[in-house]
């Protein structure tokens, strides 16, 4: 089979295909025959900075292979969603079934990658905001996977105001159309008037500014990657909070939540009340080139991989 990896830490180009054996899948894990895969930022992040290189694992959707020993929840030939954690880019990979979702008949494997990862980062950042019924929201990387969809869930959730803040002007009408009352950029002096709550998807740099976006009681929920320093005293001037979220910690933590939002996500998928969008389906070869479109924040809406 054919898989994507890389042996240097850098930009999109250190990022190759190889040939590789297929995996047997052990106790536990399907072996998914993959017919899409998500590319995130953390993945991005992942291949320029870490310490030294490692799988690429990611969000994988397609049809069950084979299944390991102890499997009772799926069968070969089952259409399935799920996190992989080690070689998700290639075309078979293993998903512990705990991970595992099915895919429903309406729904595409294109769907599902687009929606139930980033769906759930964007469900859990935004109930970590505690939003009041009338709290005005901010959404930062509001062009992003799941910046699109924390941008309709403040808008479903009752926010009286609704604020996207994104890089470039182009992506404005973008974000106008899936329920962004206004929206300002990164690089403006002024964010306009304070908001209640900001889902921050940057990081960095960018901290600075969400925090002094707050207003009075104001609370930041940072779900970020990307890091940062937040400045104590501007959080103590404006009575605010920080609030660090990771989606990671529902799923082990609390595994009836994360479940029951997942299915949550497919009921507003089908009433259309919640709607991914889709930058681009590019081929597993061409991962590079996935990359290089996330990392330049050009996209709108998910990037995937087709192999």
């Amino acid at each position: 089979m054919r898989r994507v990896r890389y042996e240097v830490t850098g930009g999109p180009e250190v990022l190759f295909v190889e040939e590789a054996s297929v995996p047997e899948p052990g106790p536990g894990e399907l072996l998914v025959r993959n017919e899409a895969v998500g590319v995130t930022l953390p993945a991005v992040r992942k291949v320029r900075e870490a310490a030294e290189p490692g799988p690429l694992g990611g969000e994988v959707a397609g049809v069950v292979a084979a299944v390991g020993e102890g499997v009772t929840g799926f069968s070969v030939g089952d259409r399935v969603t799920g996190l992989c954690f080690s070689h998700a880019y290639a075309e078979l990979a293993l998903v512990h079934e705990a991970m595992a979702s099915r895919i429903p008949d309406r729904a595409t494997a294109v769907d599902a990658v687009a929606l139930v990862r980033s769906g759930l980062v964007a469900r859990g950042a935004y109930e970590a905001g505690r939003p009041r019924p009338g709290d005005s929201v901010m959404v930062t990387a509001a062009a992003s996977a799941v910046g699109t969809l924390a941008l309709q869930y403040a808008g479903a959730g009752g926010a009286s105001r609704v604020v996207a803040a994104v890089g470039s002007a182009e992506k404005a009408e973008f974000v106008r159309a899936l329920g962004a009352d206004e929206v300002v950029l990164y690089g403006d002096e002024s964010w306009g008037e304070p908001v209640d709550v900001v889902l921050d998807g940057v990081g960095g740099e960018l901290l600075g500014p969400a925090v002094r976006a707050l207003a009075p009681g104001g609370r930041l929920v940072a779900f970020s990657s990307g890091g940062g320093t937040v400045d104590a005293y501007e959080l103590l001037v404006r009575g605010a909070s920080v609030i660090g979220f990771q989606m990671a910690a529902i799923a082990r933590g609390e595994p009836e939540l994360y479940a029951r939002w997942r299915d949550e996500l497919w009921d507003l998928h089908r009433d259309g009340a919640l709607r991914p969008r889709v930058c681009a389906e590019i081929p597993l070869a061409e991962a590079a080139r996935a990359h290089e479109l996330v990392e330049s924040r050009r996209n709108t809406g998910k990037v995937v991989l087709v192999p």
